[in-house]
């Protein structure tokens, strides 16, 4: 049995599979603007590799956002059309979270335009501050008076070095404290903005 990983909430792609607390394979690039077409076909390749089948697929964890509204959106309905299909439960997680550098104090942001950023931070499996919006200045201030803190995502647009996660990974690490959908048709993406 394995769980099947995903996030397309940024500019990237992420699909993984996970088995007994191990990621025995994992697929992540940038994709912007083509995740909607390339993420069937980098699950089908690694369910492959790995020797999977469909019916292999016990849970799946998927991001649902903040983040780019068509690529939350993206995930998570691949994420509902393979849970109906295979019956396996969604576990759903912020897009912030799985950005976090491992269990060190870290600050995560997304891009959210306008002078603004998804912003939380979160040590190991600790929310310190939940998901919000923060104007970039904020979060800068955030960033200046935190200075031991990893700042993890794309964070170039703030004229930071880009900190790479690994999504998948830490979607392992998270398994012990996501929680399943009570409804996995329903779960919602989780936009933000106005």
């Amino acid at each position: 049995m394995a769980t099947l990983l995903l996030d397309s909430s940024n500019t990237s792609l992420s699909v993984g599979f996970e088995n007994n607390g191990v990621l025995i394979g994992f697929t992540s690039y940038e994709a912007w603007q083509v995740q909607s077409e390339h993420m069937v076909p980098e699950i089908d390749k690694l369910m492959a590799k790995l020797g999977l089948s469909r019916n292999d697929i016990d849970k799946i964890v998927t991001s649902i956002g903040p983040g780019s509204y068509t690529g939350v959106r993206i995930a998570l309905t691949i994420a509902k059309v393979t849970s109906l299909a295979c019956s396996a439960p969604i576990y759903p997680v912020s897009s912030l979270r799985v950005l976090k550098d491992n269990d060190k104090p870290s600050i995560c942001v997304i891009n959210a335009r306008s002078n603004r950023s998804y912003f939380g931070v979160y040590e190991g499996k600790t929310v310190i501050i939940e998901d919000c919006i923060k104007t970039n200045d904020e979060v800068k201030e955030y960033i200046a008076s935190h200075t031991d803190y990893s700042i993890c995502g794309d964070a170039r647009y703030l004229g930071y070095e880009n900190n790479d996660t690994n999504i998948c990974l830490q979607m392992v690490s998270l398994l012990g404290v996501l929680k399943k959908a009570e409804n996995d048709l329903s779960v919602k993406p989780v936009y933000m903005k106005d």
